[in-house]
């Protein structure tokens, strides 16, 4: 074992989470109408939501670039690598109001053999959102 000095860890959480978005109106109006949150900044290529004291940027994927390269930015299709998960008091409950705006689930509710219930859907932009208790 090598002597290497104690560190506190610096992440104290996460400030902001930067979703890219192919068509930007669409997702922006999914989740105004979806989520009930308004838009708290948006300019040109972006779009900006408040959960909670985490900032949700919407970034049209023509703009990504600029902020990632030289990687790349994936198409919504070429698959999900990431699970956004809100809590909510009833997972049965919220389904049916996802239901009553329009939103189609991918699978759920269901109990997790982990312990909790959840369901799950996608926005337009291809991310995945989990509500769970």
């Amino acid at each position: 074992m090598t002597d290497t000095p104690r560190t506190d860890p610096w992440p104290t959480g996460i400030s902001a989470i930067t979703l890219f978005a192919e068509d930007l109106d669409a997702t922006k109006r999914f989740y105004r109408e979806v989520f009930g949150l308004p838009v708290a900044f948006e300019d040109d290529n972006s779009a900006v939501f408040e959960f909670g004291n985490t900032l949700i940027n919407l970034l049209t994927s023509a703009a990504a670039p600029e902020l990632i390269a030289p990687a790349h930015a994936a198409r919504a299709d070429a698959g999900s690598r990431l699970v956004l998960t809100l809590p909510v008091a009833d997972v049965d409950a919220m389904c049916a109001e996802l239901a009553a705006r329009g939103v189609t689930l991918l699978n759920g509710p269901m109990d997790r053999p982990w312990g909790i219930r959840t369901a799950s859907f996608r926005d337009p932009g291809g991310h995945i959102w989990e509500i769970a208790k």
